[in-house]
């Protein structure tokens, strides 16, 4: 089936990036960090898609967004020629609050896409000091040596963020990720604080995201805790590109997150559990739909979208997939997410319901 317009720009400004004319329009753009670092959230027929801006790709990219005009709008064109409009997110109200200590609300917790709370617990990593062992693509402690984020965020401070969001700038729902603390838990205890903190505050759905914790007990702490749903992110498919790409994290195999998803799929339920994979790894178009349609059947959501090289990572130069290779595994994907009932907007909280990090969701209509 041939892709939509708004399919093909999507995909087109994903892998290519914008050049902007005007780099203050809209809500502040992401560098380093974990999450869509290096992008800059646009909404391009009413949906919301996180777009690279500061990477290298994008500097040299045929798309140029113009200055936003009277009404917000912006013109994207290609080698000169207008190719649609866009528009850019406001920056949130809550970035103008502090913590009573005077740390930002903007440290704390971020806006991503349109509506969706981001925090990173945790922003250190047991990997990410090693080269041996970091994950190639990382960047989670970039903000936090440049001072846009603290180290550990509390569950006091995560709870007062979240209220915030919520009653002044209707955020819908909540990401929680954290880098991996121990070779345990993987995070799970962090995020079990934090998500009980936030729901004793304020009524708004949560994902967290973790490894697959040693012990299964933890989906049931989390989901207790008030999680509504988990992703637990392969990145890459095959064994040979997870130990090139992710050494440290390869060495929890593929076949401990599939037995953690069908553990943790009866807990938080069908389509509320999810992973994360970066197609443009090195993983071929025939693998990560293998491995798709293995977790559909399990009742996960695979959230695929293209790897985006970001500044001052080990891969920087690495280069972004095509549009083409992204179509040809996005359009069967989403075929087979639809024939099993399996949607991005069924899902409570997380990536895959914002779907601003690809255009996987509109292969699904």
């Amino acid at each position: 089936m041939k892709p939509t317009a708004t399919q093909s720009l999507i995909t087109e400004l994903q892998s290519f990036g914008v050049r902007l004319a005007d780099p203050s329009a809209g809500a502040a753009s992401r560098r380093g960090g974990a999450g869509p670092s290096d992008h800059k959230a646009m909404t391009v027929e009413g949906r919301t898609v996180m777009v690279p801006v500061h990477t290298a790709g994008a500097f040299a990219s045929p798309y140029v967004a113009s200055r936003p005009d009277a009404e917000g709008y912006s013109t994207i064109a290609r080698d000169g020629v207008d190719v649609g409009r866009v528009s850019f997110p406001l920056s949130p109200r809550f970035y103008a609050l502090q913590t009573f200590d005077g740390i930002p609300y903007s440290k704390i917790a971020v806006l991503h896409g349109r509506d969706v709370l981001a925090t990173t617990v945790l922003q250190t990593c047991i990997r990410y000091g090693s080269r041996k062992k970091t994950c190639q693509f990382c960047s989670i402690g970039q903000s936090l040596a440049a001072g846009r984020t603290i180290a550990h965020k509390s569950p006091e401070q995560l709870a007062e963020v979240a209220r915030a969001a919520v009653l002044l700038d209707g955020v819908k729902h909540m990401v929680m990720t954290t880098g991996t603390p121990n070779a345990t838990d993987r995070g799970a205890k962090i995020l079990c604080d934090s998500a009980f903190a936030v729901k004793a505050a304020v009524d708004l759905p949560i994902q967290a995201q973790c490894e697959p914790p040693d012990d299964d007990i933890w989906f049931q702490r989390l989901k207790a805790a008030g999680v509504d749903a988990l992703g637990m992110h392969l990145e890459a498919v095959t064994p040979e590109v997870r130990a090139r790409i992710m050494p440290g994290k390869a060495s929890v195999p593929i076949s401990r997150y599939l037995d953690a998803f069908k553990v943790a799929v009866p807990v938080f339920g069908r389509g509320q559990v999810s992973t994360y994979i970066l197609a443009g790894l090195g993983d071929t178009r025939e693998a990560i739909l293998e491995i798709s349609q293995t977790l559909i059947g399990l009742g996960v959501y695979p959230f695929v979208v293209p790897f985006v090289p970001i500044s001052g990572t080990p891969l920087e130069d690495h280069p972004a997939p095509s549009p083409a290779f992204m179509r040809e595994i996005l359009a069967p994907l989403g075929a087979m997410l639809k024939s099993a009932a399996l949607r991005s907007a069924d899902i409570k909280a997380g990536c895959g319901k914002c779907g601003a990090c690809s255009a996987l969701s509109s292969f699904e209509d």
